[in-house]
């Protein structure tokens, strides 16, 4: 083990005395002898060495990496090499090998390529390699070369012999694919044979085939495209690498700012929930040249392509037609399937049926068709290859070719079994899966539909597994397990007997149909579960209380003979509780779904939906018992009876399936049995993926890399149908009904990246962004931008020199020194504007500051024009003269009017005013029609003539430096870089500002914003110990020393820097509307924060009985729940002070991050909880609900 320490302590600014301070010493350790002796150490090391990178072997040894040299040291030689001038050799004497060009390796990350070269990358964004020179096992010398340009990185790290990432908090994170070859010819070759070698890395190096450079130019920015291509090493390197970008992570942190505006395709009449999504969140985030706009929304707008009133609708289904027959077309099917254009829209109404061609226009052809449209569609879709059209209605079934019909099924069987009075059975739902369709009856009874590829006709069956079963079937699917090698195969005991071709689907003309196998997964009203294959219907997986949401399902035989020895002690608790377990036995799955959607290494998603609303959603994987608990499934089965240990051998035994948590807003509320099916699977929308939940609150699940996204679609209420379109003029679109009947043919916006909690856009800015605001009346976004500049060290220096005292000190600096350039940060105003088509946005405007004139602070304020007596919304801009210590501090403040031209396509930005101020203006507000400006160490109110600003009243508060001012009618709240915050108001007669109270302790605020609840007032406040702290001002109580201090209400540790809160108002949620209110809005406003980590929360005040309520759940919960990375809910979310004295506020604040888990544990336990603290389940979800309601703002 090698270790970096420091022999003698200095600093920056001893180096002329001290300088090389640092040694490395390798140890030996024996754990056996508890020993470790010293082996070889090296001293004489730079002060400013931070990093070791071990030396692979066959070479060894260690590099030590410092800002400014690299040092190569083993127990036998040593080596070094200068990065630029400040590298001094530890004796004056001797010479030190230079590389040939200068860099500063401060903050750098490395790893190794092969086992004699690294990659550097560097705190600008660059990659190094740097390569050993070695003979035998000596290194002579280190040679660095430039290579490519990159993201800033916070982490890199080599991933098998081809592959590294570099891991960003500042952009978006890049896996890389590397080659090194000897020549630029061979490299396309060697790249080609690298992705075929690696058999370690056989999974990515598929993806990366599949993967291609064009879709990856639109997801990587042009910056980190810069990896691509082949690197001019030098020759003494003779290794050229290249480059290639596989992937990205999309990241939006960290959030320094943001702001709340409407979108472009924003609906003007929407109310409610729905008019939520007409916002969005303009998030200032990135750093230098991954500085981007990340515009977040967290519900998706459809982009409309054409709408139609349609009254009644039950359910749309859209079906292909494959004219050929001849097996000309088999060798295109593959490529051809995902691109053949829908053949006909069938659309169910309450009595009839509607079909559409769906060609250049959607035309009716209901009355040429073959369709049965006397009735209700139930379901619809594609058999034999896309050959025929299934359509199943009420009392029967047909088959057509195109439009013709080619069988007639009767399904209701008239008689003695269906009782004298009714008219026999009818169709209750139906799963399609080529070339089978399983119905559902109404009298319970499951009837099988069999194919036969040959004739393209079907016989009807009625499975054995349920004729004389007791239990009752409450819903059931067919799931395709597609592919050449189905992946529920491998799962099964006797995997390695199997072939690989389906041979039940194998007809004559069986090359049409999709190799693999069928299953039917089916529920019980008891709630349990169970997986037969199809169409012999034997069992292969069985679960019992499915419907208790247990973190993993087993296949009965094995979780039998685990809870055998339960049993026992579980008896006498069953008969204490049964009152409670009644409430669990009316829940039933309402619908089931399971898919396994395209992808290299995708394992099935299984779900179901409950009576109440609730979706549980598992994956599934493969579990390779050990032989312990093969020898247990081999007496499992002797001891069961004959028949099971006879199926054993066919059971998925290997099958396991995890839940997934959801991140899912709100239940659905629609009355039960309102919606036949709400989950339609979808393979290709705009590209994606997932599923699509129709209800009262729809939402799309994307899968990404085996992930699942939801994001919820608010914008038009409750959606009753839903399916895919393509065609000519919607290029893999969709189709939904509303349940106010309006049918709408849709698109997914192309330029959110859906990968992510939210959907997110970015807009490169090429430079950091510091501050963003909204101008509501003209939809602009002004922002701060700095990019650095580099100029000659003399304009630096004259820069910074006080204006008045004239002269320029060079301190004794050469002509060459003075030439030499140096970064500077240089700020500006840009105005953006969102492009109406979703394009990248506009600059429509920009505003230069003054050289060495930073931007602090920008607001859209409206001031009183006292001489017109007329209100006036401005731009307002804050500046500081950032000089250096010897320049006495000086700000200005600028005002611009924002106005389009006549023909509204130009935006006029104009000067109005600009004022020299002393200190920094760091914070600006409009106070009901004044101007409110934080600077230096005071505060001033001015009133707005029309032509200037006149102050009229000022406070002596901060004591140092304002970073925050919030305003509240006339109350203002500012925040202190160090002295926490002030409470003051503004008193129009006599014109006077007054400190209310303020918070004694010291506290190096970051934001704050009043938190309002009905006519509650509270402050809040985040530091930089990544505490949360809400203050409330009580006069009359007797702690708060007559009123002057401002008392704790509550305080809760984030766990990350929150640099911004926004205040916005609740949204009403069902208990409140009992109280027979009509706004959407209440008097109660949430704080959306936003955190230097990229991550969103929200804080919302809560009524004494909910908060009660939840706040004993909580302390259930901390019991209940496994803990995140070990950390205790409890204790990790109490105020970290950091040493500092503290006195701990009232616990009155809930954390809904652990109380989300309360869905995620087993029906059971939920009920067992929620009885403890007296309780019901039901009331819990529904004030989680309603909190979820009410907090939706985007």
């Amino acid at each position: 083990m090698v270790i970096l320490h420091e022999q003698e302590l200095t600093w920056a600014g001893r180096v002329a005395w001290k300088h090389h301070t640092c040694m490395i010493s390798a140890l030996s350790i024996s754990t056996t002898l508890k020993q470790h002796p010293l082996i070889w150490s090296a001293n004489n090391l730079p002060h400013d060495a931070y990093k070791l990178l071990a030396v692979p072997s066959p070479i060894g040894g260690v590099l030590v990496v410092s800002a400014n040299s690299i040092h190569y040291h083993s127990q036998s030689a040593s080596c070094m090499l200068a990065l630029n001038n400040y590298a001094v050799s530890p004796d004056s004497s001797q010479d030190m090998p230079r590389s040939n060009f200068n860099v500063e390796l401060d903050a750098a990350h490395a790893t190794w390529l092969l086992n004699d070269v690294a990659l550097l990358s560097t705190k600008t964004g660059e990659l190094l390699l740097l390569a050993l020179v070695y003979d035998g096992r000596v290194v002579q010398r280190l040679d660095l070369s430039k290579s490519k340009a990159s993201v800033l990185t916070s982490g890199i790290a080599s991933i098998g012999s081809s592959l590294f990432f570099l891991g960003s908090r500042l952009g978006d994170s890049l896996l890389v694919q590397f080659s090194c070859g000897v020549g630029s010819s061979g490299l396309a070759s060697s790249l080609k044979d690298e992705v075929g070698d690696i058999e370690v890395d056989a999974p990515t190096a598929k993806r990366m085939r599949r993967s291609s450079s064009d879709a990856l130019q639109d997801m990587v920015g042009g910056d980190e495209l810069s990896l691509y291509g082949v690197s001019n090493n030098t020759e003494s390197a003779q290794k050229n690498f290249s480059f290639a970008v596989r992937d990205s992570l999309i990241n939006i942190g960290p959030l320094k700012d943001f702001s709340y505006g409407l979108r472009i395709n924003a609906d003007a009449n929407a109310t409610g929930i729905a008019k939520q999504s007409n916002y969005e969140l303009v998030c200032c985030s990135g750093n230098g040249k991954n500085g981007a706009l990340c515009i977040l929304r967290q519900s998706i707008r459809p982009e409309m392509i054409t709408e139609v009133e349609l009254p009644g609708c039950k359910g749309i289904w859209t079906v292909y037609h494959k004219n050929t027959r001849g097996s000309s077309a088999d060798s295109s099917r593959m490529l051809s399937d995902d691109d053949e254009y829908h053949a006909y829209l069938i659309i169910s109404l309450e009595s009839r049926t509607m079909v559409l061609e769906t060609g250049d226009l959607l035309t009716e052809v209901t009355e040429s068709v073959d369709y049965f449209v006397q009735g209700r569609t139930i379901a619809a879709g594609n058999l034999f290859g896309r050959r025929r059209v299934i359509q199943v209605y009420e009392t029967g079934a047909r088959i057509l070719d195109g439009s013709f019909m080619t069988q007639d099924l009767n399904l209701v069987v008239p008689g003695n079994e269906s009782g004298n009075g009714s008219e026999g059975c009818t169709v209750l739902s139906a799963s399609i899966s080529d070339p089978y369709v399983l119905l559902t009856m109404t009298d319970g009874s499951i009837r099988l539909l069999v194919g036969d590829p040959s004739s393209c006709s079907v016989s009807v069956s009625a499975p054995a597994a349920f004729g004389g079963s007791k239990k009752c079937v409450s819903c059931c699917t067919l799931y395709h397990d597609k592919g050449i090698e189905p992946w529920l195969r491998m799962t099964s005991t006797d995997a390695w007997l199997s072939t690989g071709v389906g041979e039940t689907i194998d007809g004559t003309d069986g090359s049409l149909q999709d190799q693999g196998d069928i299953y039917c997964v089916a529920c019980y009203d008891s709630g349990d579960l169970e997986i037969f294959d199809v169409p012999n219907f034997t069992s292969v997986f069985y679960v019992d209380k499915f419907v208790s949401g247990k973190s993993h399902l087993v296949d009965f035989q094995i979780s039998d003979l685990q809870k055998s020895s339960e049993r026992l002690d579980g008896n006498s608790q069953e008969l204490n509780n049964n009152g409670r377990n009644e409430s669990s036995q009316n829940m039933k799955v309402t619908e089931v779904a399971m898919q396994r959607w395209s992808g290299q290494h995708s394992r099935p998603f299984l779900f179901g939906i409950l009576t109440d609303g609730t979706i549980l959603c598992y994956h599934a994987y493969l579990f390779e018992s050990s032989d312990t608990a093969s020898k247990i499934d081999d007496s499992v089965s002797m001891e069961n009876s004959v028949s099971s240990s006879n199926m054993s051998s066919s059971r998925l035994r290997n099958l396991r399936f995890l839940r997934v948590p959801l991140d899912i807003q709100g239940r659905d509320d629609m009355p039960n049995g309102a919606l036949s099916r709400r989950l339609s699977i979808f393979k290709n929308i705009s590209g994606y993926q997932g599923l699509f939940l129709c209800g009262s609150r729809p939402a799309w699940f994307m899968v990404f890399r085996e992930r699942l996204r939801i994001h919820p679609q608010l914008c038009d209420g409750p959606i009753v149908a839903f399916t895919v379109l393509h065609n000519v003029n919607c290029n893999h679109g969709l189709i939904y009904v509303t349940s106010q009947g309006v049918l709408k043919i849709c698109q997914l916006p192309s330029t959110s990246n859906y990968d992510n909690y939210w959907p997110v856009q970015k807009v490169p800015l090429k430079g950091t962004p510091h501050q963003v605001t909204y101008f509501h009346e003209k939809n602009l976004y002004p922002v701060i931008i700095s990019a650095p500049v580099h100029k000659p060290l003399n304009q630096v220096l004259s820069s910074m020199v006080d204006q008045d005292a004239g002269h320029v000190e060079n301190h004794n600096l050469s002509a060459d020194e003075l030439q030499q350039t140096y970064s500077v940060e240089e700020f500006e105003i840009r105005i953006l504007e969102p492009e109406k088509s979703g394009g990248p946005w506009q600059t429509r405007a920009t505003i230069a500051m003054h050289s060495s004139e930073n931007a602090l602070t920008i607001r859209v304020v409206t001031l009183l024009n006292t001489t017109t007596k007329e209100n006036e919304t401005l731009l307002a801009v804050g500046t500081a003269y950032v000089q250096g210590e010897d320049v006495a501090a000086r700000g200005r403040v600028l005002l611009f009017s924002v106005g389009k031209d006549a023909d509204n396509s130009q935006t006029l930005v104009s000067e109005v005013y600009s004022k020299e101020l002393k200190g920094a203006i760091s914070a600006l507000a409009s106070l009901q029609g004044h101007l409110l400006i934080a600077s230096g160490p005071k505060i001033i109110l001015h009133k707005w003539t029309g032509a200037e600003l006149n102050g009229i009243a000022f406070y002596d508060v901060p004591p140092l430096y304002v970073v925050s001012l919030n305003i509240v009618k006339n109350f203002i709240l500012l925040g202190d870089i160090h002295k926490s915050i002030y409470f003051l108001s503004w008193k129009e007669q006599g014109a006077q500002l007054s400190l209310l109270a303020k918070d004694f302790g010291s506290l190096d605020c970051f934001a704050t914003e009043f938190l309002i609840d009905g006519s509650t007032l509270s402050l809040t406040v985040s530091d930089d110990q990544k505490n949360i702290q809400i203050f409330y001002y009580a006069p009359k109580s007797t702690e708060s020393w007559k009123g002057q201090k401002l008392l704790s209400r509550a305080e809760f540790h984030v766990g990350a820097h929150v640099t911004k809160f926004l205040r916005l108002q609740m949204l009403s949620t069902t208990s409140d509307r009992g109280s027979s209110t009509v706004s959407d809005k209440t008097n109660r406003f949430a704080l959306l924060f936003g955190t230097l980590d990229g991550s969103i929360g929200c804080i919302a005040p809560l009524d004494e009985l909910t908060f009660r309520r939840l706040q004993s759940l909580q302390k259930k919960l901390v019991d209940a729940v496994p803990h995140v990375g070990g950390l205790n809910p409890r204790s990790f979310r109490q105020f970290h002070s950091n040493g500092k004295v503290h006195r701990s506020g009232p616990d009155s604040i809930v954390d809904c991050e652990l109380l989300c888990h309360y869905e995620m544990i087993p029906l059971e336990e939920q009920l067992e909880i929620a009885q403890q603290i007296g309780t019901t389940r039901s009331q819990i979800l529904s004030n989680l609900n309603d909190l979820s309601l009410g907090t939706s703002f985007l």
